[in-house]
């Protein structure tokens, strides 16, 4: 029996029959044929033309497997660009959408089994951010288009100009400190002059007391004339001595509370300004701690060898040589033993070399010395173990 012919009865019938999905088993990718049951797809493949496509198809396997596995790629890309563009989502919402389609392209004919080998690909290939969940993988689009690569673009440079203003108030505070400091040692050797000058006016007073010996003003004044004098002369040594080097201790103390006060405002705002939710740079260790991969990778230490952005990052781990490209969620901070070279990464002093000089385990922090720069040799304290990673030393 023929087909019906368009417009008739039989023929409206047929297509509201096969509207919708229909059953994965009966299609037939190679002929994109879908039959409505058992016996239609068995009398399908004993068809003529579906024996064509299949010696087609044994000629040249690895040709339509490619074929067919980037079709469904790209269809599958093109929903979540415009579906979703950059939002985290779950993958297999989008696969749900994405068959929903009469005339898509099965995973059955593609490289992939499964939607999970699928998302991993993505991951590996730099297409998208995938992390795995109690609730199954999610997937985040990476847009690469120009639109994109100028807006980042235009952010960067204005993060650059934000950091040579930074640089500028930097020299600036620098400049502060040393005058302060500068005052403070004039301070200090007028104090030194002015305890020399009371050593001096104790001599005096011996010679009084010397005269009143010799010239015996007894015989005028008498006993208790000479003995108030001599009082109110003690009381007024006492007097004028003691004030003055408190007087000398407490200039001292308020200057160095008002330098200490200068630098803690400053380092606040080096803490604001410098305060991200990234903290990746190139030539840091780090360890891997997602089972995304397996537990192959798992707490395995790398070097972070090219950052790809904010986010992302190319790694190569120590212990066997492979590269993988990840995102900063999936990788912590490494802290090395005492005295060895770490990186700040994040924070008030983020970008500079230091020294690790002591930890404090109960606190989650460490003590590092600041190694080049105007800052050099200043002791940090308080620094979070997030904060800081240990340079790698090839």
């Amino acid at each position: 029996m023929g087909r019906a012919e368009a417009g008739t009865p039989k023929y409206l019938a047929n297509k509201m029959k096969a509207k919708g999905l229909q059953k994965l088993r009966w299609y037939c990718q190679m002929c994109e044929k879908q039959c409505r049951d058992e016996n239609g797809f068995k009398c399908h493949t004993m068809s003529e033309s579906h024996q064509r496509q299949l010696l087609l198809f044994a000629d040249s396997p690895g040709k339509f497997l490619h074929n067919f596995s980037k079709e469904f790629s790209d269809g599958y890309l093109e929903l979540l660009r415009r579906r979703f563009g950059t939002k985290r989502t779950n993958a297999n919402k989008i696969y749900q959408e994405y068959i929903a389609h009469k005339e898509h392209i099965h995973m059955n004919a593609t490289r992939w089994l499964t939607l999970s080998d699928y998302v991993k690909w993505l991951g590996r290939t730099g297409q998208v951010v995938a992390d795995e969940t109690e609730k199954g993988w999610f997937v985040s689009y990476i847009d690469r288009s120009p639109e994109a690569m100028e807006r980042q673009a235009k952010a960067e440079r204005k993060e650059k100009m934000e950091k040579d203003d930074e640089e500028r108030m930097t020299d600036f505070i620098e400049k502060q400190i040393k005058k302060a400091k500068s005052k403070d040692d004039d301070d200090d050797s007028g104090h030194e002059k002015y305890t020399e000058l009371i050593r001096e006016e104790a001599e005096p007073l011996k010679l009084d007391i010397r005269l009143e010996k010799k010239f015996q003003p007894e015989s005028i004044l008498g006993k208790s004339a000479l003995l108030a004098k001599r009082r109110s002369s003690e009381i007024d040594e006492k007097v004028f001595k003691k004030p003055k080097p408190m007087s000398a201790e407490k200039g001292g103390s308020h200057s160095k509370s008002a330098l200490d006060e200068i630098i803690q405002q400053e380092e606040a705002k080096k803490e604001r300004a410098n305060r991200k939710d990234y903290w990746l740079h190139k030539n840091i260790v780090v360890k891997f701690i997602s089972k995304s991969m397996g537990d192959k990778f798992f707490k395995q230490k790398a070097v972070v060898q090219e950052l790809i952005d904010k986010y992302q990052a190319k790694i190569k781990f120590l212990d066997t040589g492979e590269k993988l490209k990840v995102d900063q969620a999936h990788l912590e901070t490494v802290i090395p033993a005492m005295g060895k070279t770490v990186l700040v990464v994040n924070g008030a002093y983020r970008g500079a070399e230091a020294l690790l000089k002591k930890l404090d385990e109960r606190k989650f922090s460490v003590s590092v010395e600041i190694l080049h720069g105007p800052l050099k040799g200043r002791i940090v304290d308080n620094v979070q173990y997030e904060d800081i990673s240990k340079l790698y030393d090839a």
